[in-house]
Formats: structure tokens, sequence, C-alpha cells
């Protein structure tokens, strides 16, 4: 075989650019992104299975993601967001721990409530509506329902 210096050229463009299309599907799936640079505080008492980088969303559109989950000192997870600069959300919105289906994965909804004053950086979202656990609910039907019969 001959050395050819365009069909090594064009084997190397065909290379970096497979290789170009691996790294942006590597971040794209990764999920890295900078950070928006509004963070928002939630404290609740059972996060159910929420992971940092799970999405936040208002109105189902997603508008960011948490960014990370720790214990505070009264031992509940506080969740902390990282949303849209631009958003502006009321200091009397609800943060509510959501399942997208039966057994599907976690999200945190923000429903924006009526007061005229908004939240700022780093400020916490004081009502909050912890994770319903599908155990529970299960557990809770099991041992009710033997109550309503009379022997």
């Amino acid at each position: 075989m001959q050395p050819s210096p365009i069909r090594d050229l064009t084997v190397g463009l065909f290379v970096l650019a497979g290789l170009a299309a691996i790294a942006y599907l590597s971040v794209q799936v990764g999920g890295l992104q900078g950070e928006r640079g509004f963070h928002l505080y939630a404290t609740f008492d059972q996060i159910g299975g929420l992971r940092p980088r799970a999405p936040v969303v208002v109105s189902g559109v997603q508008v960011g993601q948490v960014s990370s989950i720790e214990l505070d000192k009264n031992l509940r997870a506080r969740v902390n967001m990282d949303v849209d600069p631009s958003l502006e959300l009321p200091v009397d919105t609800m943060a509510s721990i959501m399942t997208e289906g039966v057994l599907g994965n976690k999200f945190l909804a923000l429903e924006p409530g009526a007061e005229d004053e908004l939240l700022k950086d780093g400020e916490e979202i004081a009502f909050t509506e912890s994770a319903v656990l599908l155990e529970r609910l299960i557990g809770k039907f099991v041992n009710d329902a033997g109550l309503d019969e009379e022997d």
C-alpha cells in the first residue's frame, strides 16, 4: 500500500470528529453545567430518593437543578438549588418533591405564591412538602385494611 497524504488527512479528521462527538456526549449525559448563579435552599423531613442534579421545575419547565443535599443541625435534609437568575419567585413559593410517574425519578417542583416580595439569592424557601414514599402508603393501606371489619 502506497502512502497517501490525502487519505491520512481524511482518516485523521474523521477520528478527530469522532473524539469531539464523544466528548460532547459525555458532557451532555454527565450533566456538567456551570452554576447558574442563583441559589435557593429548602428543608425537608423526607427527600425520598431525591439526588443532586435532579431537575428543578416551575409549571413543568426546568429552571435549574439540585446542586447538593446535606443534613442541617436539626437532622433534616437541606436541599440546595441552583436556578435561573432571571427567575422571579415570590417569598411564599412552595417547594415539593415530586415523582415522574409511579416509580420514576424524583424532581423538585416550585409553585410560585402571590406575594409581591421576591426571594433573593441565598434565601430559604419556607414552605415545603416532603416526598411521598410508596412504601409508607402501601404499609398504611395494608395496616388500615383490617380495621373496618367487625368480628
